[in-house]
């Protein structure tokens, strides 16, 4: 019997780190070919990703180019993915998410009549304006998608919803806890060496990130501000923000917060320092989708930067918190969990929704059992 071979599609850091433990698991598969194809949407720090978890692209359509736009990156996606398909030859196409190259792959996938697997499907806020273009890119994925692979029963209720048929569609748990298994050890030793220096055991360590297009502007301003004021009023905390290489958040950072005491602004971080930044921190003040879900996995609480979230679990059980991005919010929550060991109690022993860490297995098994090289229906994550 012919092996399947299903080809894995990313392009961005934050896909990257999720698919890693996929296509390593699709690859002790006897019967599967795992494939590779990465965009390079986001070169520099998918390549860091790439290196961390050792893996080597079968096709690299490096696309990334100085002030690419949406629809720059969707173009040469679709036109670079062409050659991948017609040479890789791929029986199944997986895709991650939410980003451009995610809804590039999945339309290419479709143009060229191959199956597509959608890897964190169903999660949604229900305005297509936020997250910006995350939202549409995951609902249209929807529709070009024939295998599914929610996180949570509540991603999985969303697909019911919107009219998607039960039978293609698996709970899993979220990949990037799969991940989280292999990046964080003990002992472990920073290659940044600024990171070495700080003291987790009698400061107050957190972790920030702040990115995406829809703060850019007044939101950024107002975010940036209050964790500005919120290091200076609290003297046992520090702020370390890996910097994200966009340069509209690169002349903020710079503008808001460079200089500020007890502010470290550092270069973006390799997947496995992330991880065990986050594993070492008090705190994770963050707009990102994945630090959402990587953070509680560690039992640190979070603060989200954002007006709305497309994972309410985390909040609903109580381990995330949504900010906003007003100034005198962000302040007042902040300071809150660095001066109330009660309320950081709560959130710190608050349960992870996300998964157990067999996300990856689950989803390889659904996918032999959908091409018939599997007698039974794989089981779902359902606690």
């Amino acid at each position: 019997m012919d092996k399947l071979r299903i080809m894995s599609v990313f392009g961005t850091r934050p896909e990257a780190i999720k698919m890693a433990p996929l296509v390593k698991e699709l690859k002790m598969r006897d019967g599967v070919e795992s494939l590779c194809c990465v965009t390079a949407q986001h070169r520099e720090m998918l390549d860091s990703v790439m290196d961390v978890f050792g893996l080597t692209a079968d096709r690299d359509l490096d696309i990334m180019t100085p002030s690419q736009t949406l629809s720059t990156i969707t173009s040469k996606c679709l036109l670079g993915m062409d050659g991948a398909i017609e040479e890789l030859k791929p029986d199944m196409i997986l895709v991650h998410g939410d980003t451009s190259t995610t809804f590039a792959g999945a339309l290419s996938a479709f143009y060229h009549r191959v199956p597509v697997g959608h890897v964190e499907a169903g999660l949604r806020t229900y305005d297509k304006y936020s997250p910006y273009p995350e939202e549409m890119n995951r609902a249209l994925v929807t529709r070009l998608a024939d295998l599914y692979f929610c996180p949570t029963r509540r991603n999985r209720d969303n697909l019911l919803r919107e009219g998607v048929g039960a039978e293609g569609v698996f709970v899993t748990g979220n990949t990037v806890i799969d991940a989280l298994k292999t990046t964080v050890r003990d002992g472990y030793v920073f290659a940044t060496e600024e990171l070495n220096a700080l003291d987790y055991d009698g400061r107050k360590i957190v972790v920030v990130t702040c990115h995406r297009r829809e703060n850019y502007g007044e939101p950024m301003r107002q975010i940036m501000t209050a964790l500005r004021d919120l290091a200076a009023q609290n003297e046992d905390a520090e702020l370390v923000y890996p910097v994200h290489l966009s340069p509209v958040v690169r002349e903020a950072a710079g503008k808001y917060l460079a200089g500020a005491p007890r502010v470290h602004l550092i270069d973006p971080l390799p997947a496995d320092e992330m991880h065990n930044l986050m594993a070492r921190a008090y705190l994770v003040m963050t707009d990102s989708g994945g630090l959402q879900e990587e953070a509680p996995a560690l039992g640190k609480p979070v603060l989200v930067l954002r007006r709305e979230t497309e994972r309410p679990e985390a909040v609903e059980a109580g381990t995330v918190a949504l900010a906003g991005v007003r100034y005198d919010d962000i302040l007042r929550m902040g300071n809150a969990l660095l001066r109330d060991a009660s309320a950081y109690a709560v959130m710190a022993r608050a349960v992870n929704p996300y998964g157990d860490g067999n996300a990856c297995r689950r989803i390889a098994d659904a996918i032999e059992w959908h091409f018939g090289r599997r007698a039974a229906r794989p089981e779902e994550y359902l606690p």
